[in-house]
């Protein structure tokens, strides 16, 4: 990965190279990548100025001493790997974590250690284990990045829901021009704001644009041009004011319930399995089910069992009607992350003013249980 993870101020350019094969197979991650966020949160922490955005969060860390120290092991391996230089090493930030932190991690344990590339030598630089380093990061992006999903995850959210709807509506160039100026797109260029002068030429093999809560500046790509390549760029400025200028209510909802269960009920604004916000809130499927039978017997949740072995839960307040986040309307007609077909808003077939009477009272949030 390139200087630009530290978000330098950009006066060249990456210049990647698409061809009708790279356009059809661009695509948009609808979350942040747990690995991309470790890496760059602790970018954040060093910077002497951080973004207004982020002091809700460094705020909550100062407030945490047990957060602060379950992110120094980590932390203090990462300065050990990924000083401030020309280059970080590739291997931080594998493909395979887009499936998820277990998944980027057990790339970590597998990694050869050629595959370094522009920083190779890193592993002997930070002498230590593998496994000892991916579970140092476990730990760090529990404390920075997962306990935190309530600061992040709003702004990212709504972040792709725009994107989404451009994508929806004006195809991958409408996307492309989403991102001015921080990127320019040229036909078959898309320049974009970084401070190396490089050209990446993607050869068929497509662009995955990655959201990122803790990217500020400049997006973030990687050294080898040979791994699958990735662009991630920092969210757009109007998707952080809930994170950095709201007074949290989710706070006082933790204070009475517990940090986790206010969770659940904030990520149950939308459709989830049990076996989905298990690893989204970082718990174990078993504790998950625990917590949404108490907040369903406490009349919070609904469930509607649609077939074994699976049922649908909705997210209800006392008197019935769904809970809402008063954020949700302002910021993109409904659109979510997990709209995958229709315009942005959609949110039932047919006649959009007849389906809407309709099926009013069966439109809640959903959870499979």
């Amino acid at each position: 990965m390139s200087s630009h993870a530290r978000d330098a101020p950009a006066v060249t350019e990456l210049r990647i190279h698409f061809t009708a094969e790279d356009l059809a197979r661009t695509r948009l991650a609808t979350t942040a990548d747990p690995l991309w966020e470790v890496l760059l949160s602790h970018f954040r922490l060093a910077d002497p100025d951080r973004p207004a955005h982020l002091q809700p969060w460094t705020a909550r860390l100062r407030a945490r001493p047990d957060l602060l120290a379950r992110m120094r092991p980590a932390a203090a391996l990462l300065a050990g790997i990924a000083p401030r230089g020309p280059h970080v090493p590739d291997f931080l930030t594998p493909a395979e974590s887009a499936d998820g932190l277990d998944a980027g991690l057990d790339a970590i344990l597998r990694h050869e250690p050629e595959r370094l590339h522009p920083g190779a030598g890193a592993e002997s630089r930070f002498g230590t284990s593998r496994t000892c380093l991916t579970s140092a990061l476990r730990d760090y992006h529990h404390a920075a990045v997962g306990s935190h999903d309530d600061l992040i995850l709003p702004g990212v959210e709504a972040d792709v829901a725009a994107r989404v709807g451009a994508l929806l509506t004006g195809g991958v160039e409408a996307l492309f021009r989403g991102f001015e100026p921080m990127m320019r797109w040229r036909r078959p260029v898309l320049e974009v704001r970084y401070p190396v002068e490089r050209d990446l030429h993607l050869r068929g093999r497509g662009l995955r644009f990655v959201p990122s809560f803790f990217c500020s500046g400049t997006p973030v790509s990687l050294a080898d041009p040979d791994l699958p390549p990735v662009l991630v760029y920092p969210i757009a400025p109007e998707h952080h004011w809930g994170t950095a200028t709201r007074t949290d209510p989710g706070e006082s909802l933790a204070d009475l319930m517990g940090t986790t269960r206010a969770n659940v009920l904030a990520a149950l604004r939308h459709s989830a399995s049990t076996t989905q916000l298990a690893p989204r809130l970082h718990t174990s499927l078993a504790s998950m089910s625990r917590h949404t039978k108490t907040l369903r017997q406490a009349g919070l949740i609904t469930s509607t069992r649609r077939g074994p072995p699976s049922c649908t839960t909705s997210l209800r307040s006392a008197a019935g009607s769904s809970t809402a986040d008063p954020r949700i309307s302002a910021r993109s007609g409904g659109c979510g992350p997990r709209t995958r077909a229709g315009p942005a808003g959609s949110r039932s077939r047919g006649s959009p003013a007849s389906s809407t009477r309709r099926s009013a009272s069966r439109r809640r949030p959903t959870a499979t249980a």
